[in-house]
C-alpha cells in the first residue's frame, strides 16, 4: 500500500512540472504575454485590406492549435510555435521574419482561463491590420494600415467560466508588424486571467 502510494506520488511529481509550464500569467497591465503564433505567411499583393478577409487556414475561426502541429499553407509547411512577448506586444517581425516581413500575415493562439463567466472588454491593438475571433466568433477587424497602440481598439465580449479560445491574425503590408491584446473590465485591466497553451 506504501509503495503503491509513493509510485503514484513520484509519477503526480513527474507530470505537475509539464502542466504549469503550459500556464502562464498576463503581466502587470493584463496584457497576454504567451501565445502560439503561426507565421510568416506571405499575402497575394500588397492590399492588406483585402488579405486581412482571406482565410489562409480553411477555417481560421474555429482552430485550436497546439505546440509544434505542423500546418501546410499553400504549397509551404509552417509550424505553431509557443512565443514569449518581449515587451506588451507580439513583434511578428523580428521573432518570425527578421528579414523580410513585409506583405506577410500571422496568426497568434491563446486560451485563456477565466474562473467565472463575466462581460468584459477586449482590448486590441494591430499594426497593420487585424482580426479577432473568440470562442468562434469573430469579434473585431481592422482593414486600415496603421502602427501599434495600446487598446486602439476596444470591443465588448464574454468570457466563459473556464478555457476561452482567443485567435488573432495579423497582416502587414510594410514596416513593422505587431499585435496585442487584453481584457478590461470596467476600463481596468484584469489580470488574475491565466492563459494556456494547450486546448482543452
Amino acid at each position: 500500500m506504501t509503495r503503491t502510494l509513493l509510485i503514484l506520488l513520484a509519477a503526480c511529481a513527474l507530470v505537475a512540472p509539464t502542466g504549469a509550464q503550459n500556464t502562464f500569467k498576463t503581466d502587470e497591465e493584463g496584457f497576454i504575454r504567451n501565445w502560439l503564433v503561426l507565421a510568416p505567411i506571405a499575402i497575394t499583393g500588397q492590399s492588406g485590406a483585402d488579405e486581412i478577409h482571406h482565410d489562409f487556414l480553411d477555417g481560421e475561426a474555429a482552430i485550436r492549435p497546439k505546440t509544434g502541429q505542423e500546418v501546410t499553407v499553400g504549397d509551404r509547411k509552417l509550424t505553431w510555435k509557443a512565443h514569449q512577448t518581449f515587451d506588451y506586444a507580439i513583434d511578428f517581425r523580428q521573432s518570425f521574419d527578421p528579414m523580410g516581413g513585409e506583405y506577410v500575415a500571422g496568426y497568434a493562439a491563446a486560451y485563456v482561463i477565466s474562473d467565472a463567466a463575466m462581460d468584459v472588454t477586449l482590448a486590441l491593438g494591430t499594426n497593420d491590420q487585424g482580426k479577432a475571433w473568440l470562442n468562434g466568433k469573430e469579434v473585431f477587424t481592422f482593414e486600415e494600415a496603421r502602427v501599434i497602440d495600446k487598446d486602439s481598439d476596444r470591443v465588448p465580449v464574454s468570457l466563459v467560466q473556464g478555457q476561452n479560445v482567443l485567435i488573432l491574425k495579423v497582416v502587414n503590408e510594410v514596416n513593422s508588424w505587431q499585435g496585442c491584446a487584453r481584457f478590461l473590465r470596467d476600463r481596468t485591466p484584469i489580470t488574475n486571467l491565466k492563459v494556456s497553451l494547450t486546448p482543452q
